[in-house]
């Protein structure tokens, strides 16, 4: 039975995962602005993260993963395959909300880093996204950016507690999001 540290690491890490973050960080800024667009953009992000959850429970099944957390390297590499031309889909869907467009552009943009890295690290994503959607929230508020700090830094510590990632990994990964999450505020604030 796994201890309550792991437990505890297991349930941050899926609070925590990049289907859960990126949306967060997308909508609620988003909400106080349109409240149409939030929705068409709920449900967007909603299908896409069917569709991965989808995929990913497909690959299992099928004998090619172990997990639906993707955690073999042969395994992420598939994932980010996926991933990149399905994000870069929805940054072009997007184009009527410049904005969003190219917030969704630089998710894949995380997603393109972590193929080129792959031979050198596994970025992790779920560090990349939580940094990118702390970035991302303090822009819009700052209260609603410290808490996702914090909530990044247990993320960040649940990968590692889980053996997903090595020091390395988490680090890039926090790079990455957070050079994504300055773009996106030096060019659209």
């Amino acid at each position: 039975m796994p201890s309550s540290p792991a437990l505890l690491a297991r349930f941050v890490s899926i609070l925590g995962h990049p289907l859960l973050v990126l949306p967060l960080a997308l909508l609620l800024p988003m909400a106080t602005i349109d409240a149409a667009a939030t929705t068409r953009t709920a449900l967007g992000t909603a299908a896409c993260a069917a569709v991965v959850m989808g995929w990913s429970w497909w690959r299992v099944r099928g004998g090619h993963w172990r997990h639906v957390d993707a955690s073999g390297v042969h395994e992420r590499r598939g994932l980010n395959r996926f991933l990149l031309p399905l994000l870069a889909l929805g940054a072009l869907l997007a184009l009527p909300q410049p904005w969003l467009a190219l917030r969704l552009a630089l998710a894949a943009a995380i997603v393109a880093v972590a193929l080129l890295l792959a031979r050198w690290c596994t970025l992790s994503l779920h560090a990349a996204f939580a940094l990118y959607a702390t970035v991302l929230l303090w822009a819009w508020h700052a209260g609603a950016g410290l808490a996702m700090l914090v909530f990044a830094g247990l993320i960040v510590a649940s990968r590692l507690v889980l053996a997903r990632h090595s020091v390395r990994d988490v680090v890039a990964g926090a790079a990455v999001g957070s050079l994504a999450g300055a773009m996106a505020w030096w060019v659209a604030p």
